[in-house]
């Protein structure tokens, strides 16, 4: 409907045209603007179906729509919001609000992959216009309550429609939001000025300092006891004002008349599908869309408006907890802003005696009275000119509330010495002076909560000492702090009341939030063991810090004994709900996360393994372990890198121990992983030696999987010159892989300790090599890897470089001993410990005249010499030990004492100086 000149408006069109043509020296833009805002009013005003603005989280909204309800008690309400969450709003008597209702979709179809997953939340709390409207309908027998807004699917729809590709210089999420994460917030009633300009100059003149003080200042307060009319009108007018001084945004005017067609198409849809009497109705949308010109009989009409189908993304629906400081995040307002609307929200219920609607069961409300039975609705009369006499009026200056002011003034000063402040009465009597000379100084007679922040930092912050909470804060957690809501275990996903139950043996409260201890004896008590499962993997799923073990490890083979906990549930309430979206038991979520990480295209063989681990860890199965094992086969047999190659190793130790233990045979995929891998770090062996981007750690690596796994690997067929050749094609130019060479050589038997304690002597001895020793003993360190004997030579090694090497070598080298040990001294440093401890005396005293065995030359053994005959006497005398020798030579006539010649007797004297020999060795023993 066009705007009709005259009517209710047109003393107000006239004055605002005298004063377009004084301040605008004539007609012009100003005054198209200024009429243009009354036409709009006045085409709200004139829908059959009536339009409610409301800005979110206003508590002069929630009064007002509070009190229109009770006049009119409308049968069908249509409200912005998701129409998909229509089936959770019935939840919310389960909860505590604050409330976010959430979709949520992890299969994303139709949509970019790096989009995943999908969220929206829109966060209720009492003090709002869409909770009172909720309350009504759903506790009002024969009332409707339809959701006309985008659904979720749509609502990124139209963000791939008009943003293809996500912005990568967007500023990441504020930290307070994180209860919603990257959710994308509906923001239903956002009123703020598009136009930054419009904006600076309100705060400006307002002396205010963010968007939220000036709306307190000028619109919840004026609006806070207004009648119906009033309210509705200047929320008009805010909307149209805001609307019509947007920047011309092609883009954002397009999607907001999308928006607004797509409400109107549905509410259209069901007033025909119904036949319900547009009167009998009340539309709630924020008063940026109620504005608008496309309207169910507006001058655009929604004729030919399409809707598209919603895509194939599988979507899970639900509640999660929200709190003020998300909800201010979420919509850029000052921190505590929410906060102080819920105080101006109760003290608006007090003063205006506006009875509020609640839902019946309702969580954290207090205990109400029952409300009474609704009045007969108040018949609708003409609508008259509220605007003008509105628009005229000036500031009410009140007297200031001494009351609420010194209470505010006393409370702020007990809350400071509670944190460690030195206040005192004087800081009282300050506050409460600088907060009225403040609100003088920016045109207020009463001190708004803001004044009254500024003077408590003023008159009580003297020093900032870190780790204390700022003045500024307190005065937030004053005015109602940051409520945090709560989800009932009603209104939980399944997974979530299975977790609860699951760990009821605990008696704990795990609705409550902060952090709880948990003990678990399970030697006494052994159905705790199912506990102990449940807690390993919400540690495993959940974010840091929702369960964190104090005392108890969870390792391959091993039974727990006692273990103990803390537990934040409460604290991670949306974490677990939203893990709920994704299964039905933790066991189903985790199998598909092990799953989805093992078939990544980016897995490597150690991440599949590390799936492998946690399988077999968490889920204590062997049919999903052989599953990814198969795959961690696949995955090695395609690597050409050895990056991984010290995490395959750990990893498969530990499974091999495991499965010896525990099984009576090895699983199939492991014996196939062992000899694929044999051959696979045989042919890689050569290149990485030789390749500068292969570290000493994955040379290591590698080669203590062919020397660890060498025995298995043969018995299941594998060849041993395939590593024999790796090792003479290798030909390392690093001093630190020479010496793993070296090693390996050692280990494999083609390279003798002497001449590898003689090729170190060499490098000692050489002046040009001796700078780069220390490499080589790092390399040495390394090999403790492959060959575990060589421990005692690498102890001789340092030792000598310790003994030898000037200053200015060694000092440099040792941060890198230090760091090596460091990074594997579990294995290593208690290996190389021992092995000091049987070199090294055991006493200070002994240190002086200690000689290291290394350079102790031993004495050649004397030798008897003796005659024939006395070595045949000896012989002769123990004929067992000459017939075992004879035999094992060939002889087979035994020593006979009678008879011809006997065969022990020829034998010696054809060789005599085997019995002299002999005879010098027994002696020396």
């Amino acid at each position: 409907m066009s705007a009709v000149e005259g009517g209710a408006f047109a003393a107000l069109r006239g004055q605002l045209s005298g004063a377009a043509a004084e301040f605008a020296d004539g007609p012009g833009a100003l005054e198209g603007i200024l009429l243009g805002i009354v036409d709009d009013v006045d085409r709200a005003v004139r829908e059959p179906l009536e339009i409610f603005p409301v800005c979110h989280h206003s508590p002069a909204s929630a009064v007002a729509m509070a009190r229109r309800l009770r006049e009119k008690q409308p049968k069908v309400v249509y409200l912005e919001l998701c129409e998909d969450l229509a089936p959770l709003l019935t939840e919310l008597r389960n909860c505590r609000l604050p409330v976010a209702v959430q979709a949520f979709a992890t299969e994303v179809e139709g949509f970019p992959a790096e989009w995943a997953p999908l969220s929206v939340v829109a966060p209720i709390t009492e003090a709002s216009a869409e909770y009172q409207a909720i309350a009504y309908a759903l506790d009002t027998p024969g009332v409707e309550l339809v959701l006309v807004d985008r659904s979720a699917d749509h609502v990124f729809q139209w963000e791939e429609r008009e943003n293809p590709a996500p912005d990568p210089d967007a500023p990441p999420a504020e930290e307070e939001a994180a209860l919603h994460g990257d959710a994308i917030g509906v923001e239903i009633g956002d009123l703020r000025p598009r136009f930054a300009e419009l904006e600076e100059h309100l705060l400006r003149h307002g002396r205010v300092r963010h968007w939220s003080e000036w709306w307190h200042q000028y619109v919840e307060l004026p609006l806070g006891d207004s009648d119906h009319d009033t309210y509705r009108q200047v929320m008009l007018l805010i909307g149209s004002l805001f609307r019509r001084l947007a920047p011309g945004d092609p883009h954002r005017v397009r999607v907001d008349e999308d928006r607004e067609r797509y409400m109107w198409t549905r509410m259209r849809a069901h007033l025909a599908a119904t036949g319900t009497d547009p009167a009998d109705c009340l539309y709630l949308c924020g008063a940026f869309h109620a504005a608008s010109r496309v309207a169910e009989f507006g001058v655009e009409g929604t004729d030919g408006f399409v809707i598209s189908p919603p895509s194939a993304s599988s979507w899970q629906y639900g509640l999660i907890p929200s709190s003020h400081a998300a909800i201010e995040a979420q919509f850029g307002l000052a921190a505590g802003s929410v906060s102080i609307a819920a105080t101006e929200w109760a003290k608006n219920v007090k003063r205006t005696r506006v009875p509020p609607f609640q839902l019946d069961g309702q969580a954290g409300g207090g205990k109400r009275k029952k409300p009474a039975a609704l009045p007969s609705p108040v018949p609708a009369i003409a609508t008259a000119d509220q605007l003008s006499g509105f628009l005229r009026r000036p500031a009410v200056l009140d007297e200031v509330d001494q009351a609420e002011l010194l209470g505010w003034s006393v409370e702020i000063v007990r809350a400071a010495r509670r944190n460690g402040y030195l206040a005192s009465t004087a800081d009282a009597i300050s506050v409460y002076e600088t907060s009225i000379l403040l609100a003088g100084m920016r045109d207020r007679a009463k001190p708004t909560p803001y004044d009254f922040q500024d003077a408590a930092v003023t008159c009580i912050e003297k020093d900032v000492v870190p780790g204390r909470r700022d003045v500024r804060r307190i005065v937030e957690i004053m005015m109602g702090g940051d409520r945090i809501g709560q989800v009932g275990y009603d209104a939980l996903p399944p997974l979530a009341r299975d977790v609860h139950d699951r760990l009821a043996p605990l008696n704990l409260k795990l609705h409550q939030r902060g952090v709880q201890r948990a003990l678990l004896d399970i030697a006494s008590q052994p159905e705790l063991a199912r506990c102990s499962d449940v807690l390993w993997m919400l540690r495993y799923l959940m974010p840091h810090g929702t369960a964190r073990p104090i005392m108890g490890q969870r390792s391959l083979g091993e039974d727990p004994i006692q273990e103990s906990w803390d537990l934040a549930l409460g604290t991670h309430q949306r974490a677990l709900i939203e893990l709920g979206y994704e299964g039905v038991s933790l066991e189903q979520v985790l199998e598909q996360r092990l799953r989805r990480n093992a078939h990544d295209p980016q897995a490597t063989a150690a991440k599949v393994l590390e799936a492998v681990e946690d399988a077999t860890l968490y889920l204590r199965g062997h049919r999903l372990a052989g599953e990814l094992g198969t795959r961690a086969l696949e995955v090695l047999a395609t690597e050409r890198s050895v990056d991984g190659a010290p995490d395959v190793l750990r990893r498969v130790r530990r499974l091999l121990s495991y499965y010896r233990t525990s099984q009576p045979a090895l699983p199939s995929w492991i014996e196939s992983f062992v000899k694929t891998g044999y051959a696979h770090y045989c042919t890689l062996l050569p290149t990485a030696f030789t390749d500068e981007d292969a570290g000493v750690d994955q040379v290591a690596a590698m080669l203590g999987f062919l020397f660890s796994m060498e025995t298995l690997a043969l018995s299941l067929g594998c060849d041993r010159t395939q590593l024999e050749l790796a090792i003479a094609q290798s030909h390392p130019q690093d001093p630190a892989k020479v010496a793993l060479l070296w090693a390996a050589q050692v280990q494999l038997g083609t390279l003798s300790r002497t001449e590898l304690r003689s090729r170190c002597d060499d490098l000692l001895a050489n002046p040009l090599v001796l700078p780069a020793y220390p490499r080589y003993l790092s390399g040495f360190v390394h090999a403790l890897e492959p060959a575990p004997g060589l421990a005692d030579f690498v102890v001789e090694a340092i030792s000598n470089a310790f003994a030898r090497l000037p200053d200015p070598l060694l000092l440099p080298w040792l941060p890198t001993l230090i760091t090596t040990l460091r990074a594997r001294g579990s294995e290593q440093v208690p290996m190389l410990i021992r092995e000091a401890g049987r070199i090294f005396p055991g006493r200070l005293t002994a240190l002086d005249e200690w000689v290291p065995p290394w350079q102790v030359q031993p004495e050649p053994v004397p030798v008897r010499r003796s005659a024939s005959g006395q070595g045949s006497t000896l012989l002769a005398a123990h004929p067992a030990a000459c017939d075992a020798v004879a035999s094992l030579l060939g002889c087979t006539d035994p020593w006979a004492a009678t008879g011809s010649a006997p065969a022990g007797a020829e034998l010696i004297s054809r060789h005599p100086a085997t019995a002299v020999t002999l005879a010098g060795v027994l002696a020396a023993l």
